[in-house]
């Protein structure tokens, strides 16, 4: 049972979203290749991951390549390489589209989650179909109103769908690798696949890796620190105190967190018209998130 949230995980949860809010903005106001943000984002998280990694679960990467955990290794390894998709699809959306219709087009993830569940057979609640299509009907709403704006702005649209995709692959292979081993070492096989990935991509695109200004190298470090390390790693310690669902609600939160800094920040402000679509959309996930929380009976589970 969880408690009642206590001042110090209040804080964490504060710091967590101010976190992750600050994602997309830092990446459109870097002036880098979103691509070469998005390697070093994973090289150097990964780098900061391996000493404490290796020195504690040396036994169990091992195992992950000639041990009996070959398997979680191999889903790992296709959990990295979904996020390499996600991190190259999203993060050039922030600098094509709105950074508003950006962020809450990549928090559809859980409406990409509960449609691969029916690929694997799950039954989902009426409510969770509700939830969907509130989102579609929201996403829809807020990418039309980015044809008056430009072609750029479309693509990048489309490109945000794509990376809420891929994350909810990311998450599905996830789940498969962590039953057998530690978040420590399947976070650092994932964050290295898809560094080598994204450096693949960056090479044989010519995207520029190196040769930025100082600002930019500062916006490398705080999306390592922030978003990628601080963020997520705030959620996972408020997991003890709190429901899962409402840290997934509270992510949700990016949304609007993302439109403020960029308006303080950058000055950037999302189209009137996209509003009542992105605001449908984030109500439309959190009815998803929410739905997935009610038990549903399952006849061949007793067989």
């Amino acid at each position: 049972m969880h408690h009642r949230p206590d001042p110090l995980t209040v804080t964490a949860l504060t710091l967590a979203v101010v976190s992750i809010s600050a994602s997309a903005p830092m990446i459109a106001y870097a002036a880098a290749p979103a691509l070469a943000l998005a390697f070093w984002r994973n090289v150097l998280a990964a780098g900061v991951l391996a000493p404490a990694a290796v020195a504690r679960r040396g036994p169990e990467l091992r195992a992950l390549v000639r041990g009996d955990k070959r398997r979680e290794g191999g889903y790992s390894l296709l959990a990295g390489a979904a996020l390499a998709v996600h991190f190259g699809a999203w993060m050039p959306s922030a600098k094509l589209t709105s950074v508003a219709t950006a962020t809450a087009l990549v928090c559809t993830q859980p409406v990409w989650q509960g449609l691969i569940a029916t690929r694997q057979g799950k039954r989902l609640p009426r409510a969770t179909w509700v939830g969907i299509g509130m989102a579609v009907g929201g996403a829809t709403l807020a990418t039309g109103a980015d044809i008056g704006v430009s072609g750029k702005a479309i693509l990048g649209d489309l490109l945000a769908l794509i990376g809420a995709v891929a994350a909810a692959v990311y998450t599905a292979f996830g789940e498969r690798a962590r039953t057998e081993i530690s978040t420590t070492t399947y976070t650092l096989v994932c964050y290295t696949t898809c560094a080598v990935g994204l450096l693949g991509v960056c090479l044989i695109g010519q995207v520029r890796l190196v040769g930025f200004d100082t600002a930019t190298w500062l916006v490398v470090l705080g999306l390592v620190i922030g978003p990628q390390l601080l963020g997520h790693s705030m959620f996972n310690y408020a997991l003890h105190k709190i429901s899962a669902t409402t840290v997934s609600i509270l992510v949700l939160l990016e949304v609007p967190g993302s439109a403020l800094i960029a308006w303080a920040w950058l000055d950037q402000l999302p189209p009137l018209a996209s509003l009542p679509g992105l605001s449908l959309l984030v109500a439309g996930v959190a009815v998803v998130v929410l739905a997935g929380t009610r038990p549903i009976h399952h006849p061949q589970a007793e067989l």
